[in-house]
């Protein structure tokens, strides 16, 4: 939908070229870094070189000290380790690091992998009495169990030692655990906005100081870290940024079999450069596939496959299941948005439908918050509970967590975060929910439907963009939240081309004109064949858009992602 164009900022630094000059980049990066909060030489240049030795040390995340001793105490006596993790990719990737991680350090762990349409999201009695019944004496989560009270509870009741490490934000009431890890449970530390991945590696890294015999070098489990961290959507600044930045570098040179395969079917080369947006948008949703329709064995068997030639089967059957996926996924938005758009007077949207599967109504959500730009809630039928399922999602300017909370009393159950959450609730209450929720988000943000604000960090004339200006903007990645892709104006440019493509021509190719330069540079504006203006060939318009470099067949261009437009 159209947005409101904002400045990033309006300054420049008083010194834009002598810093450019001692980090050695041109001036528009320091300015762009400058308006992003950045104000001094040694700021920016750990930005732009953020080396592991720039790593909080583990003892800083609350709780991972004290799961670490659970966990060596656990071992040292004798009691094998069963790690719980979840379905989604970070917490696949985190089972698959410790995983690794023991193995390479001689022991051998148990693991399970929830199945999403059989036991739902985090930890179940069942599952935890199975552990045990299989000789489980140590329970370690990853990426869950912050409110899993009676499973906790029940693990402890068979004899297990109980550790928890979870990123989720905690509830009023904290599971009996021997040791609880989380970065939430302390707010301001440096490690707030880690994926549960990061909090593995984090503990694996404390495990491989404490363990007895030759620690590991735990680089190579990078590239899981930064899948996981990639695809849970948090913030790509401070830590993660760190964690991302150097496991890009490990998934560039694709050692593991499994990594490679996923490259590979995602069509790049074995040992194709990616940013965070290639890993979210193509790597990412094919491991995400396996849980979201089902198993999430099938990703975690990928990337522990020992060769190419056992990961490539599989790589090759999760790329089927995603194929599927998203056929369902542009079925299910087809209804989804049809139904908002009778909802139109409403501030906060709840959709419901029986048949929509489970694993792929948050995808969608996200698709509907980009259309109408306001909070969503998708739910469906769970046959197995007699239970309505939902996953949220929402904007910037309101905190999804916080609102379920102010509904609590019709739901059976919620968990996430300020951008997305889950939720479950009795079928007789979704008329409830639909009033509840709307007044939540009424309360906060006004009746009206709010705009989007594009921040732009300044305008960019299109004579200045050149493949070395292009490889610079490179230093800035990885980009995703908190670490937006620069997004520039440029002046009035002349619409020399235009034509929709994909499917049902829901994607707009441009070739724009600047009398100015001479310069002529393709753009290509993604999902927005509805909205952008007819018969605009000849005519001069506005643009906000990020240059990319399209190596499309192997031949490098200049290409524009288009973001918006004024006419």
């Amino acid at each position: 939908m159209p947005c409101i164009w904002k400045a990033r900022g309006e300054s420049r630094p008083p010194s834009s070229e002598t810093m450019a000059e001692q980090l050695s980049v041109s001036p528009l990066i320091v300015d762009i870094l400058w308006n992003r909060g950045m104000a001094s030489v040694e700021e920016m240049d750990r930005f732009l070189s953020p080396g592991l030795r720039h790593l909080a040390q583990p003892s800083e995340i609350p709780g991972l000290m004290d799961a670490a001793e659970v966990v060596v105490r656990g071992l040292a006596a004798g009691r094998t380790l069963a790690v719980w993790g979840d379905y989604d990719v970070d917490g696949i990737t985190a089972t698959v690091l410790l995983k690794e991680f023991f193995a390479a350090r001689g022991i051998a762990i148990m693991h399970h992998l929830p199945n999403r349409m059989e036991e739902g999201y985090g930890m179940n009695v069942p599952g935890v009495e199975r552990l045990a019944a299989q000789g489980a004496g140590v329970l370690l989560t990853v990426d869950c169990g912050i409110s899993d009270i009676a499973p906790v509870a029940r693990a402890r009741e068979l004899g297990m030692l109980v550790a928890v490490t979870d990123h989720h934000l905690p509830g009023d009431t904290l599971p009996d655990a021997h040791a609880i890890c989380d970065p939430r449970l302390r707010e301001g530390g440096p490690c707030d906005d880690l994926a549960g991945v990061g909090v593995a590696f984090m503990l694996a890294c404390a495990l491989n100081r404490m363990l007895p015999g030759e620690p590991m070098d735990v680089r190579p489990l990078l590239d899981l870290v930064a899948l996981g961290t990639v695809a849970d959507v948090v913030q790509l600044t401070g830590q993660n940024r760190i964690l991302v930045k150097n496991g890009l570098l490990v998934i560039k040179d694709a050692a593991r079999p499994g990594m490679a395969a996923l490259k590979m079917v995602s069509e790049y080369e074995r040992k194709a450069e990616l940013g965070a947006g290639q890993i979210g948008f193509n790597l990412a949703p094919r491991v995400n596939a396996a849980g979201r329709m089902g198993d999430p064995g099938k990703a975690l068997a990928l990337l522990l496959a020992p060769s190419l030639d056992e990961a490539m089967p599989i790589a090759r059957e999760l790329d089927a299941i995603n194929l599927e996926r998203r056929r369902q996924e542009q079925d299910i938005a087809e209804e989804a948005l049809a139904q908002a758009e009778t909802m139109r007077h409403m501030a906060g949207l709840v959709l419901h439908a029986d048949h929509w599967h489970p694993g792929i109504i948050g995808i969608v959500a996200s698709r509907v918050v980009e259309r109408y730009y306001r909070p969503t809630l998708m739910l469906c039928s769970r046959e197995d509970t007699g239970l309505l399922k939902g996953s949220g999602r929402s904007i910037s300017e309101f905190d999804l967590h916080e609102s379920l909370k102010s509904v609590s009393p019709l739901l059976a159950g919620f968990g996430g975060h300020k951008q997305a959450a889950g939720l479950s609730l009795d079928p007789a209450n979704l008329d409830a929910l639909r009033q509840g929720f709307n007044e939540a988000v009424i309360a906060k943000l006004g009746p009206e439907p709010l705009t989007p604000t594009l921040k732009l960090d300044r305008q960019l004339p299109f004579g200045e963009i050149t493949n070395t200006l292009l490889n610079e903007l490179e230093l800035l990645q990885p980009f995703g939240l908190g670490n937006p892709e620069p997004v520039f104006a440029s002046a009035p440019v002349t619409v020399a081309e235009y034509r929709l493509f994909g499917r049902d021509n829901e994607h707009v190719k441009l070739v724009l004109a600047d009398a100015e330069s001479g310069a002529r540079l393709s753009g290509k504006a993604w999902r927005m064949g509805r909205e952008f203006p007819r018969n605009t060939k000849g005519q001069a318009m506005r643009f906000a858009f990020t240059p990319k470099i399209d190596r499309y067949r192997g031949i490098p261009s200049i290409d524009l992602r288009i973001r918006d437009w004024l006419v």
